[in-house]
């Protein structure tokens, strides 16, 4: 399937195996919403994975197919990344140049947030990549099943671990760190950078967070496996 999907202000196309929706995104999704009909109010899902794992594509992808399909409840992807810190903050706190990292997020915020998730008509805030900060209020929470997608929601550090609370499924997607690493690089040499700088922007920056992700989040209810082509699989 083809699909055209608008993620983080940008509308990109992507394609997912017909087989793979069949054996995968589909009992996924029917998976959610059986769920979500037991519980009788908003399923929160977190979605979490290291850089280069496609993850907010696919969340995406999970939301429009839900959509498409009568049988499914509706998804609404809520992305993580409103909740970084603003920038004049980072600057204050030397950390700038760590912008992604975990100690760069608002986790009172937050968990907050999280929080209302449970009552209608809450909002969510949004990174804008025009601005380079946060638009609070900028989401209207609406649909039944609600995918949290960011690389920290499992990490073990304090803080982070009392997220679980608001988490009613957790979804992990595991990939080699090679396969990451390839495919972060190419990423920012297909943004501007040189071959060299690409490295040395995932040496400093993604490379870190890759092993942070893959080495401190705890287990999640679901773990999926990225291979080197991109396709996910149930491990």
């Amino acid at each position: 399937m083809n699909v055209t999907l608008t993620i983080n202000e940008l509308t990109t196309q992507a394609f997912f195996p017909d087989e793979d929706i069949e054996r995968l995104h589909l009992p996924l999704l029917q998976r959610f919403s059986s769920q979500q009909r037991q519980l009788n109010r908003p399923l929160v899902v977190f979605l979490v994975a290291p850089p280069g794992t496609g993850k907010s594509t696919l969340s995406a992808f999970w939301q429009k197919l839900s959509t498409q399909t009568p049988t499914l409840v509706p998804v609404q992807t809520l992305p993580m990344d409103g909740f970084h810190h603003r920038n004049d903050w980072l600057q204050t706190h030397n950390l700038r140049q760590k912008k992604g990292a975990p100690q760069t997020f608002d986790v009172t915020k937050l968990r907050g947030a999280l929080m209302a998730l449970r009552e209608p008509g809450s909002r969510w805030p949004e990174y804008s990549r025009t601005l380079h900060e946060p638009v609070e209020g900028a989401i209207h929470v609406t649909a039944p099943i609600l995918i949290v997608e960011g690389n920290w929601l499992l990490l073990g550090d304090e803080g982070w671990r009392q997220l679980a609370e608001y988490c009613d499924l957790s979804i992990f997607i595991r990939a080699s760190p090679d396969v990451l690493r390839g495919r972060l690089i190419d990423r920012k040499i297909r943004g501007g950078l040189t071959p060299a700088l690409a490295s040395d922007f995932y040496a400093a920056t993604d490379g870190p967070n890759v092993a942070r992700v893959l080495t401190g989040s705890r287990q999640a209810d679901i773990t999926l496996h990225m291979s080197g082509d991109g396709a996910y699989h149930f491990e």
